[in-house]
């Protein structure tokens, strides 16, 4: 029997070409996916631990520490005598403070976002709608200290708003509402009114996105549905298109409430010298160096939105983020 002289050798597996070492590392994590997943997740974790987690249990530990009356000298020995100092009338009434005006400015943001939202989602198409989405996110691209200071021009005596008021004949509602006792005081630019103004201009596009993505992401099927079955259009907001926007309005509060609820630089330009719990902060760390008060002070809104995040993820705001 002869044998064709062209015919391929037989391949010899022991003469195969040897894996790469990138192969063989591919080869490794294919089979064994969670470890793949470990050596992925591992580097965001562990900046997250250095960087988020591990000041926050420092800042902890110091909140635990107190000052020496008579040398001033921060003592390094696990007490509640800091504790006891934040629960003072004085200290509790600059976290009711901050926790007012936070809920207030979210309360304001809510209400003037959702209208705009809803036509920016419903009712404006093409080119108008991109303008609006423009004109939304274009403060936030100038700078917040900018933004700040301008405000402070705006709202004082001489500035643009009381030419505005005076010209219009609206001064006496002006000076009506300066007058009140809570929220007045000698001019727009020191009062609480005049920091609402600018908490609630600097935060407002923070609430109008999350609800402009719930409001997009609501089926015209639903609404059409909701009117074949004879729902008038009140009755089809109320019952249909508002429970699915709720978690958008929920996770734009976190915003509006977290970012008021720390910030420090608003309350130090506008406003009088009322301390809320950022300035209180600032002050404490770098003017008294009562640094365990200071941070006990910061564990304040860290606790606070701690339970608001729990609330939040109940009412499935992290899902329309």
């Amino acid at each position: 029997m002869t044998t064709n002289a062209f015919q391929p050798a037989p391949l010899n597996p022991s003469a195969a070409a040897p894996l790469s070492t990138a192969k063989r590392f591919a080869t490794f994590m294919y089979r064994r996916p969670r470890v793949a997943l470990l050596l992925l997740l591992a580097p965001p974790l562990l900046w997250l631990l250095i960087i988020y987690v591990l000041p926050l249990g420092a800042l902890l530990l110091q909140s635990f520490f107190y000052v020496d009356d008579f040398s001033g000298v921060v003592v390094k020995e696990l007490s509640f005598n800091t504790y006891q100092q934040l629960f003072t009338i004085d200290n509790l009434g600059v976290v009711g403070r901050t926790l007012v005006m936070a809920s207030v400015v979210t309360l304001a943001c809510g209400l003037i976002a959702f209208p705009l939202a809803y036509f920016m989602a419903r009712f404006a198409k093409g080119r108008l709608r991109g303008l609006l989405y423009v004109a939304v996110l274009m403060p936030l691209w100038s700078s917040y200290l900018v933004r700040v200071y301008s405000w402070k021009l705006i709202l004082a005596n001489e500035g643009v708003l009381n030419w505005v008021l005076n010209t219009v004949h609206l001064d006496g509602v002006r000076d009506w509402l300066l007058a009140l006792p809570v929220i007045g005081g000698p001019s727009l630019s020191f009062s609480y009114l005049g920091m609402f103004l600018v908490f609630t201009y600097i935060w407002l596009p923070y609430m109008i996105l999350p609800i402009y993505a719930a409001l997009e992401r609501v089926p015209n099927s639903f609404v059409e549905a909701s009117a074949d079955l004879g729902a008038r259009p009140g009755y089809t907001f109320r019952r249909v298109i508002l429970p699915l926007v709720i978690p958008g309005v929920v996770a734009g509060s976190i915003f509006t409430f977290s970012l008021t609820l720390g910030d420090f630089i608003i309350p130090t330009v506008i406003g009088n010298s009322s301390f809320f719990i950022g300035p209180a902060v600032l002050s404490l760390q770098a003017t008294t160096g009562n640094v365990p008060l200071a941070a006990a002070f910061t564990m304040t809104p860290i606790i606070i939105m701690a339970i608001y995040l729990t609330i939040a993820g109940r009412l499935g705001a992290f899902e329309a983020l």
